[in-house]
């Protein structure tokens, strides 16, 4: 893949981006509510764009930003799989070596 390609798939992911967060943000729902789970789709895919923004940036991948994106997918997925145990996974992510 050319420098060119990466920096289209970034620009691209920040313009969905865009509609994916002002779609979180303007949903209504609260924890507590019957559509918390819909507004937490919104969320996952939100996060979703960032992993893909940290592993296509044209610079070399940031650890710390990889694993801030896959924290919180994991904790947002854990929600619509509670049988994964997914939220248990992220305290491993920190663990230094």
């Amino acid at each position: 893949m050319t420098k060119a390609e990466q920096q289209k798939i970034i620009d691209t992911s920040w313009e969905l981006h865009g509609k994916v967060e002002t779609s979180y943000l303007n949903h209504p729902a609260n924890k507590h509510d019957d559509e918390w789970l819909e507004k937490q789709r919104l969320l996952l895919a939100d996060m979703a764009l960032h992993l893909l923004q940290t592993s296509m940036s044209l610079e070399e991948i940031k650890l710390d930003r990889l694993r801030d994106n896959i924290h919180a997918i994991l904790t947002i997925a854990d929600q619509f799989l509670p049988n994964a145990d997914l939220k248990k996974a992220t305290k491993k992510i920190y663990q230094k070596n």
